[in-house]
């Protein structure tokens, strides 16, 4: 019984340690919520083995003493099976080592003095052949003699001490530090995800500096872009695009171009702010869109957009939300606020959705794409649907309770509670058709600002868009096919292949944005290849893939 205990129990911590483990895949995203989504598979295994151990040392305690040894081999034999995972060699030598530390520490073991030298070598041996190794395949040659070595050295000390009631107490008391090893871990790597997340890199620093300076250095008449006639024409296809990421806007414009059947009728809206808004045009005169027409607009040029008109422009300067996001906590309340102390909630461009029909009045219908989407196929088809009288097109996302209306609203509130269901679907903003003729005659801005009114303390909701957009939305919205917006590269690494492929825009939702290091690497390629890191201010500023 104490053999497959100890069995157990390694499979348990090994579990915890492998999916604990920050790797390229973990920027600290894991969102938001949606980066829950992401931990809770591996959480989940990890505790259920965790269980699973606890489960033997409570039977142990009631049926050690009766149970035949030929019992215990076969359920130590069946644990192994449950168990079995690729690369079983590797697994075995931790397993070994796990196993052999606990013979340090057990007493009648730990008085043998000839039995913990040879232990002692058995242990450096066994962390020699593993070194580096994270696959069977690179395991030297003469890891089966190790492994046979140290089995026969562990037997030695299964004769020294075979007291079952030692190795329990022992077992629990690794089980607990595992379990608050893994506490810590999660907060730290929730900690680092977050603050990566909203870190620039050093490349994406340089680019908008190196494009300004020479933005600067153009006459009057070489700062204006082509086509100005096109950017009001209703009967082209408008996209709007609020983003101070010129790589990402750059992105975004390319693969939609590339995809398009004739992107002459495209036309690209890109509001930015002050600060990026030199380099953003740069960007665009020195790499044009093809055949298709660019406006990059200075959000802070919207005059119409100011806190005696926007209840949300209003808040977001306040005191209180200031304090909100930036004073230190302590404790759980830190933690439960870390995700939204990024400084896009305190950005009117994170809001600017809301007010497409004053952005474009002269446009019938836009479409809406966040900057960290990749287009893939063709979206033309998409100003042709009949929305049958709803304002916005949206792909729900209620496949998952935490994709629901309760995730994102606090129902304990009447306001909220007597007038929603907390069982309703959610949706996705990044992109969305509009029609914004709907808009206009609904008062669709009206709505949003009564509820960012009724906000203000925050009491109905956090931070962020989708809530409100929920809120404002509700009964307008008409359910597009699937296929048209896939999500999730940014957080979760299980999105199918077959899913992305079908997709007509992939979305980096999550904190796990393609330009940066800590992204999802197989996802990152289909991001990259519309980059040229070729082009000369990507190479001046060392970006490359």
């Amino acid at each position: 019984m104490c053999y497959s205990l100890q069995v157990t129990l390694v499979a348990a911590r090994e579990d915890n340690s492998m999916k604990n483990e920050p790797t390229g895949d973990v920027r600290g995203g894991v969102n938001s919520n949606d980066q829950q989504h992401y931990k809770g598979s591996s959480d989940n295994e990890s505790g259920k083995m965790v269980r699973e151990v606890k489960h033997l040392l409570q039977s142990s305690d009631i049926s050690s003493k009766d149970t035949s040894r030929e019992q215990t081999r076969a359920m130590s034999e069946k644990l192994r099976e449950e168990t079995a995972l690729p690369d079983v060699r590797i697994r075995q030598l931790k397993d070994q080592l796990v196993r052999a530390r606990v013979y340090l520490s057990l007493s009648g073991t730990r008085n043998n003095a000839h039995f913990i030298r040879e232990l002692r070598v058995r242990i450096k041996d066994i962390q020699r052949t593993l070194g580096d190794a994270t696959k069977d395949s690179e395991l030297p040659k003469n890891s089966l003699e190790k492994l046979k070595a140290m089995e026969q050295t562990l037997l030695k000390g299964k004769g020294i001490q075979d007291d079952c009631t030692a190795m329990v107490k022992k077992l629990r008391a690794m089980i607990h530090l595992s379990e608050e090893q893994l506490r810590v871990n999660k907060k730290q790597t929730l900690f680092l995800t977050h603050l990566t997340a909203k870190t620039t890199p050093k490349g994406l620093h340089c680019l908008p500096l190196r494009l300004s300076t020479e933005y600067f250095m153009l006459s009057s008449s070489q700062q204006d872009f082509a086509n100005k006639e096109k950017l009001g024409d209703p009967n082209l296809y408008h996209y709007a695009l609020f983003s101070d990421n010129v790589l990402a806007a750059a992105v975004v414009v390319n693969s939609t171009i590339t995809n398009a059947k004739d992107p002459s009728k495209h036309v690209f809206h890109v509001v930015t702010d002050r600060l990026n808004y030199a380099a953003m045009k740069m960007w665009f005169l020195a790499n044009p869109p093809g055949k298709a027409t660019i406006q990059v607009q200075n959000v802070e040029e919207f005059t119409w957009l100011n806190s005696s008109y926007s209840p949300v422009l209003r808040q977001l300067g306040s005191p209180s939300m200031i304090d909100y996001y930036f004073k230190s906590r302590r404790g759980a309340a830190s933690d439960s606020n870390l995700k939204y102390r990024n400084p896009k909630y305190l950005s009117i461009m994170n809001h600017l959705r809301f007010y497409l029909p004053e952005i474009f009045p002269n446009l019938g219908k836009v479409l809406f794409l966040d900057d960290d989407i990749v287009v893939q196929k063709d979206l033309t088809n998409l100003w042709s649907l009949d929305l049958r009288g709803k304002v916005i097109g949206v792909v729900e996302t209620c496949g998952e309770n935490f994709h629901r209306f309760d995730r994102y609203l606090n129902f304990s509130n009447p306001l909220i509670s007597e007038r929603f269901s907390p069982r309703a679907c959610g949706w996705a903003f990044g992109m969305n058709i509009f029609d914004l003729d709907k808009w206009r005659n609904q008062n669709i801005t009206e709505v949003y600002h009564n509820w960012q009114n009724l906000n203000r303390d925050r009491l109905l909701w956090k931070l962020g868009t989708l809530p409100p957009g929920l809120i404002t939305f509700w009964n307008h919205t008409f359910a597009l096919d699937k296929s048209w917006h896939a999500l999730g590269l940014g957080y979760n690494p299980n999105v199918s292949q077959k899913e992305i492929e079908r997709a007509a825009v992939i979305h980096y939702n999550g904190n796990l944005k393609p330009w940066l290091e800590i992204s999802i690497p197989k996802f990152r390629n289909y991001w990259a290849k519309f980059i040229d890191y070729d082009n000369q201010y990507l190479r001046e500023c060392n970006i490359s893939p």
